[in-house]
């Protein structure tokens, strides 16, 4: 048994059983890919999985639990080596962030121009996706750790360290007829025109949808809804509704032909958290990056957080 064998039958996996596309994010060829999986499989006396012809159609029972220990095998395979690296390159290596747009263009810039500043050997990605991607990208080895607002569903594995808050806001353009709503603004005001705001916005428990319900309102129409800022901004512009968005991403100097009403006082806020999977191994430059995104987060709470037995209370 070979730990390729391992990686390629897991890829073909998260690539919802598609060959082709586990080749490609592999950079190697299908039949090397199929062929490997047959020799695991014979070898292991099980089929992983189940095949219709050439095409990869389901997952065997035995092969789920197969894929569940080759995950954690390889994942503490990673573990090991960063350990090894800590010693021999502790300024060097990969750090992979998983995180919705919103951080990464207007919270995220700052924070990582001086982690590279500090470590400028680091090779530093970040990756955007919804609340549910983000969660799945840590759980499978292919994010370090991920920076979110929502929670999903699939996040309970995962520990969570509270970070900041932050607070809505609406955005109008020139002439829109709540600049002449009295201030501050109400639920009331807000409830009259359509809007334009996060695809999460929708979701029943959200606190823009609490804040509704709590008026006893319903929650207007949503012309637009996008995981991008920037993507709702242009559309307000155009004059489809009003947007519905974080304070933190407007920008005065970008954003002069827009105009920003304070909303903090109509919704909950809203908790930032940095999500890891609790049997990692964090680089100490990791540390470092979660340490400046939080300063309240020193390694040693962060150790506290993520090592703590599962029953402890998290936050801090």
């Amino acid at each position: 048994m070979k730990l390729q064998q391992l990686r390629y039958a897991l890829e073909v996996y998260r690539h919802n059983l598609n060959v082709s596309e586990a080749a490609e994010a592999l950079f190697t060829s299908q039949p090397g890919i199929s062929k490997q999986i047959r020799l695991l499989e014979e070898e292991l006396g099980i089929q992983i999985f189940i095949r219709s012809g050439k095409r990869v159609v389901s997952v065997s029972q035995p092969g789920k639990v197969v894929l569940e220990l080759s995950e954690r095998i390889l994942h503490d395979v990673q573990n090991i080596k960063n350990i090894g690296s800590e010693f021999t390159g502790h300024d060097s290596g990969p750090l992979t962030i998983a995180t919705t747009h919103t951080q990464a263009r207007y919270a995220l810039p700052a924070i990582v121009a001086e982690f590279v500043q500090r470590y400028p050997k680091v090779r530093l990605t970040i990756k955007q996706g919804s609340p549910d991607t983000l969660a799945q990208m840590v759980l499978s080895g292919n994010a370090d750790f991920a920076i979110a607002t929502e929670t999903s569903e699939e996040s309970g594995e995962l520990r969570k360290l509270s970070c900041e808050t932050w607070t809505y806001a609406a955005i109008v353009p020139d002439g829109h007829p709540l600049l002449d709503c009295r201030h501050p603004l109400t639920i009331e005001d807000l409830a009259a025109f359509p809007l334009v705001t996060y695809e999460f916005a929708l979701n029943h428990n959200n606190n823009i949808a609490r804040a509704f319900q709590k008026a006893r309102l319903d929650l207007p129409a949503v012309a637009l809804s996008s995981a991008d800022t920037d993507v709702l901004k242009t559309y307000v512009r155009l004059g489809l509704g009003v947007g519905l968005m974080a304070k933190m991403a407007y920008d005065g100097k970008t954003d002069g032909d827009l105009h920003l009403i304070d909303a903090s006082h109509l919704f909950e806020p809203s908790h930032t958290y940095i999500a890891l999977r609790p049997d990692t191994y964090l680089r100490g430059y990791t540390y470092e990056f979660i340490n400046l995104f939080s300063p309240k987060l020193t390694r040693m709470q962060i150790d506290k957080i993520l090592y703590a037995p599962i029953e402890e209370d998290f936050s801090i």
